[in-house]
C-alpha cells in the first residue's frame, strides 16, 4: 500500500493576449521517496484516463511530426512532480552502478535545486535503474504518450495555461532571435506578449504554479526525455500509453517541453522534438514515471 498525502497548489489561465484570468486552487495525491542526504523526490498520482494526442494543423507552431492525432487511454501512474534536480541527481548518482558511470555533477548552471542538465537518454535511463534498485518502484522514463497527457492535464490548448504562455508563468526565451536578418524564433505565441529571457534554467516550482495535475515545469526549464524511439509521425503509435518501441530511430530519442533556450513554439504540449540517445546539452534534463 503506497503511502500518499494530498498537497494544494495554484492552477493559472490566460486569455489570448496572455493576462491572467484565473487562478485557482487544486489538490491532488503524491509520494514522498525518501533520497540518501535528506533529501526527497515528489512522485503526483496521475488519474488515468482518455485524451487526444497531437494537435491540428490550425495550430501555430504545428509541424506532420505532431499528426495524425489520435486517442490514447492512459493507466494511471506516478509522475516527479519537478523535473529531476541537481540534488536529486547526486543523491542517486551516489548509489551503486548499474551499467554505467554517472558524473555526479554534471550541470553547466549549478545550484541544487536547479534542474540537472548535460544529461543523455543513457544518463537518465542509469537513474532510473539506480533509483528502482534503491526504492523497490520500478522507476523509468514515461512514455512520450503519457508525458503529454500529464502535461496537458485535461486541455486541448497549445498550453496547459491556455492559448498563450507568458515568461511571467514558465521559463522560455520571450524575445525575437534573428538570423541573417530573418526571425528564426518568436518570442510570443499568437497574440500573447514578448517576455524575459534569462539565458538560464529556473529553480523547480520557481513560478509557483501547476497544471491541474499539480505538475511544474511541464513548459520550458529544461528538455526532458522520453523512453520512445523517434518516429516521424504517429502513424502506427500505440494507443494504450506504452513506450513505442517498434520501428522507428533507435539512436535518436524524444525530447518534450521546450526549455530556457527555446522559443513559445517549441514548449507547446504537442511539441516534440528527437536527439542522439548518447549526447547531452545544457538544456535537456528530465523527470521521472512509474505505475
Amino acid at each position: 500500500m503506497l503511502d500518499l498525502v494530498a498537497f494544494d497548489f495554484d492552477v493559472a489561465l490566460v486569455n489570448p493576449q496572455g493576462k491572467e484570468i484565473d487562478r485557482s486552487r487544486n489538490s491532488v495525491q503524491y509520494l514522498i521517496e525518501d533520497l540518501r542526504q535528506e533529501i526527497t523526490l515528489e512522485m503526483v498520482a496521475i488519474p488515468g484516463g482518455t485524451f487526444l494526442m497531437g494537435t491540428p494543423n490550425t495550430e501555430e507552431g504545428w509541424s506532420p511530426t505532431q499528426n495524425p492525432q489520435h486517442l490514447v487511454t492512459i493507466k494511471p501512474f506516478f509522475m516527479g512532480k519537478y523535473p529531476v534536480t541537481q540534488a536529486q541527481w547526486q543523491a542517486v548518482a551516489t548509489l551503486p552502478e548499474i551499467k554505467q558511470f554517472l558524473n555526479p555533477d554534471p550541470s553547466t548552471i549549478k545550484e541544487a535545486n536547479l534542474p540537472v542538465e548535460q544529461i543523455s537518454w543513457y544518463d537518465a535511463i542509469e537513474f532510473c535503474d539506480r533509483l528502482s534498485k534503491y526504492s523497490g518502484r520500478k522507476y523509468r522514463l514515461p512514455s512520450e504518450a503519457e508525458w503529454e497527457y500529464a502535461c496537458r492535464s485535461g486541455t486541448q490548448t497549445p498550453f496547459h495555461f491556455g492559448e498563450t504562455c507568458t515568461t511571467d508563468l514558465a521559463n522560455y526565451s520571450g524575445i525575437d532571435w534573428e538570423y541573417m536578418g530573418k526571425i528564426c524564433s518568436r518570442g510570443s505565441y499568437g497574440a500573447g506578449p514578448k517576455g524575459s529571457d534569462r539565458r538560464e534554467t529556473t529553480p523547480v516550482g520557481y513560478f509557483q504554479v501547476a497544471n491541474r495535475c499539480g505538475l511544474y515545469d511541464m513548459h520550458g526549464n529544461v528538455r526532458e526525455w522520453c523512453a520512445d524511439f523517434w518516429h516521424d509521425n504517429y502513424q502506427d503509435a500505440p494507443t494504450d500509453g506504452t513506450v513505442w518501441t517498434t520501428d522507428g530511430d533507435s539512436n535518436k530519442r524524444v525530447l518534450r517541453g521546450g526549455s530556457w533556450n527555446t522559443g513559445p513554439r517549441n514548449c507547446r504540449s504537442a511539441f516534440r522534438a528527437k536527439f542522439d540517445a548518447n549526447a547531452s546539452l545544457y538544456d535537456i534534463g528530465f523527470r521521472v514515471a512509474f505505475f
